[in-house]
């Protein structure tokens, strides 16, 4: 009894220690700004875009470089409205995004699929009409090169059929009418966030950004 009493705690203590390094390392390192690249010509606007949790890479729906609704089509949400200007990606586990509309739907299971990268991951694509701006949505003017870059690295993280095609995920899980989820590439986990990834999206675009971070606040402070 004594001996399976000092394991669990230990494996307490381990628990509690791993999440105070983590929790210290996304301080610190959050703290570290990469920088924006300089002599940035003002061609494209952008936009990130929080709901208090989950940061978004806003876009044009279209422009001379790129239609998203090619593949993002309208048809895959309710709405089915083709007259909104704006498409905001943002990638996360998939179990959290279909089956945690609220924190009080999250199942154990989730959370830990979620937390060791064992879940599939999605995309999570809504159109807006128009953006505004707030402590929730900030904005940014970038270079054509530089959004080239942006979209490579948008378009790398969905999943594609044998015809190149993005992959709609059927659900009724949608969070409005004019959203829609699509099968994504890579592996969600506690270094490896949402937020991560939109951090990610900025820095592969040259835009100031931290060095890394799970957490959305930190990139927003970066635009205050």
């Amino acid at each position: 009894m004594k001996k399976a009493l000092k394991i669990l705690l230990k494996s307490i203590l381990f628990f509690l220690g791993f999440i105070l390094l983590y929790i210290a390392t996304a301080f610190v390192l959050s703290k570290i700004t990469v920088d924006k690249e300089p002599d940035t010509k003002p061609e494209v606007q952008i936009f990130i875009l929080t709901n208090g949790v989950h940061t978004d890479i806003v876009m044009p729906v279209k422009n001379d470089q790129i239609d998203w609704s090619q593949q993002v089509q309208f048809k895959n949400t309710k709405a089915a409205d083709s007259t909104y200007n704006y498409i905001a990606m943002g990638w996360g586990d998939k179990g959290f995004y279909l089956e945690t509309p609220d924190w009080s739907d999250l199942r154990a299971s989730v959370a830990l699929k979620a937390a060791t990268g064992l879940g599939k991951t999605a995309i999570h694509a809504t159109y807006y009409r128009q953006m505004r701006l707030g402590d929730d949505c900030k904005s940014m003017m970038i270079s054509k090169e530089q959004y080239s870059r942006l979209i490579t690295y948008v378009t790398a993280s969905f999943q594609k059929d044998s015809s190149g095609n993005f992959i709609p995920i059927k659900t009724d899980a949608n969070y409005s009418r004019t959203d829609a989820f699509y099968e994504a590439n890579g592996s969600y986990s506690l270094t490896h966030t949402c937020n991560t990834w939109a951090n990610n999206a900025l820095k592969a675009s040259g835009q100031k950004c931290c060095f890394w971070t799970p957490m959305d606040t930190p990139i927003f402070s970066k635009y205050n």
